[in-house]
């Protein structure tokens, strides 16, 4: 019997995954060559289908957005709460805005699928951006910038603006079941223009993508990364909208190993474009530990989060759980 032992086995990929990556796989092949409004409408109406049947991410985008809701200032039109309180989720404000979020959360997928047919131009012209001398000034002197961001809007449309306006950036990316999908996704944001590095590697452990991201920013080049979810133990505990979460230490650690500027940026959709606000820079205190500075910094970056998502509630697409006090379990009432 031959011992020659043949080619390792490869791995089995789940069903579901299979199914998952056959989904995206057909969207970026035919929802390109669909007339655009007609792939619009049919966007909108499957969202429009998921929000009728309030299924598990519905719910907690609810949830959520009643949050944002309660902290609104009394007297505005979307005031249903006392700040700090949350609204409740079967509150018709809610209702309405969750409507209006899931039909920006799938406009967001229908123009990731259709993006070969945007060009420079279109691009350029009907993006409006605010504030964003502090990106393209301290560039222009030679200083890094990290421009931090939620998952709201277009990002990817954000960020191929940015790359237009001749300014391509590095960026990190979290890695998606199956591996083919990641490996697509990656592929679709490195020919926006970005450099996309792995967040961990593919058996699992560190990618050292903090050491790139510092290069780059060394080099006097911009890094946009999402800062406003990290739960791990890693995680900076910050008040947003009135509640605790954690998020990502990352930018602030960058800004202050580096000397590169931290920018807050939010996005929405604007029209048939895109809107993009720049914070004002969130400087490195001057006393504290390492520790200290990234408290303050991070809980600085949330500050102006909550502007952002709260001038444009419905282009905030968390649809996962974000507050502590809905993933821990909360102390039983004495008897």
């Amino acid at each position: 019997m031959n011992g020659t032992a043949g080619p390792p086995a490869r791995p089995r990929i789940p069903l579901g995954d299979r199914v998952v990556a056959a989904s995206f796989t057909l969207g970026w092949t035919v929802v390109r060559h669909v007339p655009e409004r007609v792939a619009a409408s049919f966007f909108r109406a499957l969202a429009d289908v998921l929000w009728r049947r309030r299924g598990k991410s519905v719910l907690r985008l609810e949830a959520n957005l009643a949050r944002v809701l309660g902290r609104r200032p009394p007297g505005t039109a979307a005031a249903v709460a006392a700040p700090g309180t949350g609204a409740p989720a079967a509150d018709p404000a809610v209702r309405a805005l969750a409507r209006a979020g899931m039909r920006s959360y799938f406009r967001y997928w229908m123009e990731l699928f259709r993006f070969a047919s945007f060009d420079r131009e279109r691009i350029l012209t009907r993006t409006h951006a605010v504030g964003a001398e502090g990106i393209f000034d301290n560039l222009a002197e030679g200083r890094g910038v990290v421009v931090a961001l939620p998952h709201m809007g277009n990002y990817d449309l954000g960020g191929a603006w940015l790359v237009h306006k001749g300014h391509p950036f590095t960026t990190v990316a979290e890695r998606l079941k199956p591996e083919s999908l990641f490996d697509r996704f990656v592929d679709y944001r490195r020919r926006l223009g970005m450099e996309v590095l792995p967040l961990t590697a593919r058996d699992g452990g560190s990618a050292m993508a903090f050491g790139t991201l510092a290069k780059r920013l060394r080099e006097g080049r911009p890094v946009c990364l999402p800062a406003e979810r990290d739960l791990t133990a890693s995680g900076v505990e910050v008040e947003f909208f009135g509640a605790k979460t954690r998020m990502v230490p990352g930018p602030a650690l960058l800004a202050i190993q580096t000397g590169a500027a931290l920018l807050p940026a939010t996005l929405w959709f604007e029209g048939d474009g895109w809107g993009i606000r720049i914070h004002e820079e969130i400087p490195v205190p001057a006393e504290g530990t390492r520790q200290e500075k990234v408290a303050v910094m991070t809980q600085a970056l949330a500050v102006a989060f909550e502007k952002g998502i709260a001038e444009h509630p419905e282009d905030w697409h968390m649809l996962q759980r974000l507050w502590l006090d809905d993933l821990e379990p909360r102390p039983e009432s004495a008897s």
